[in-house]
């Protein structure tokens, strides 16, 4: 597999996705026969309420959950049937994760907790390279106790981004920020997305975001409701929430 995909390429290719959690007696339906392609270099929002199914969408296709049935395909590689040992190496290689909350190391500095990636990495950016890339190049030696909360999120980006993934899946990035911060956050989004052609994912349940993505798949009850794809993108300075 290519780091990078040709453009148009399709990166994902999942067809009935279904998952079902068992919480004692009860079943829950999380994911109800999702079909979904995602491409090569877009920028797509899922948008949904609380309980939709988007973060177990996105943890099944970032390799860290299995669907109870269906199909998913990262290129040639059928991540239903990897082995663990590839799943491993599927994660680490092509995909880079950023959560809401931000799982910095308190007694490491920026530096160092990129670092912490680019160590194990086959072509990583520099810690500083990946800093600079989301407007941190001034605090490469800060604590996170000194940084406010959306420096730590774009440090949480900046190491997930340093092992230039093909696939970025962020999971409510800007769920614990305000809006003027998250603004800040989702501009460091659409620069990697754009200037690295990273495939990015956000997962938001706020519909203002939505306006800078390429395509807004929404979700709800664990069922794709519609696609969109915007015509014009909206720049993240220009949304409001």
């Amino acid at each position: 597999m290519n780091r990078h995909n040709a453009p148009d390429a399709t990166v994902f290719k999942a067809r009935g996705l279904t998952k079902v959690y068992r919480m004692g007696e009860v079943q829950v339906h999380a994911l109800r026969g999702v079909d979904l392609d995602l491409y090569s270099g877009e920028l797509v929002v899922l948008l949904g309420p609380s309980g939709s199914g988007k973060s177990t969408l996105l943890n099944i296709l970032g390799g860290l959950d299995t669907p109870t049935d269906g199909q998913v395909f990262y290129g040639g590689l059928d991540l239903v049937r990897a082995r663990e040992a590839d799943l491993t190496r599927f994660r680490r290689r092509f995909v880079g994760f950023v959560f809401q909350f931000y799982n910095l190391i308190p007694s490491l500095t920026a530096r160092e907790n990129v670092a912490i990636v680019t160590e194990i990495s086959d072509d990583p950016m520099t810690p500083e390279e990946a800093l600079s890339l989301v407007n941190l190049q001034d605090r490469l030696d800060h604590f996170p106790s000194q940084l406010s909360g959306g420096e730590q999120q774009r440090v949480a980006i900046a190491r997930a981004v340093a092992k230039r993934p093909a696939v970025l899946l962020c999971d409510e990035p800007t769920g614990a920020l305000d809006s003027t911060t998250g603004i800040k956050v989702l501009e460091v989004l659409e620069r990697i997305n754009r200037e690295l052609g990273t495939t990015t994912v956000v997962i938001t349940h706020n519909a203002g975001i939505a306006a800078m993505a390429d395509r807004v798949i929404h979700l709800s009850d664990g069922r794709i409701g519609q696609i969109i794809k915007n015509q014009t993108k909206a720049a993240p300075r220009e949304l409001s929430w």
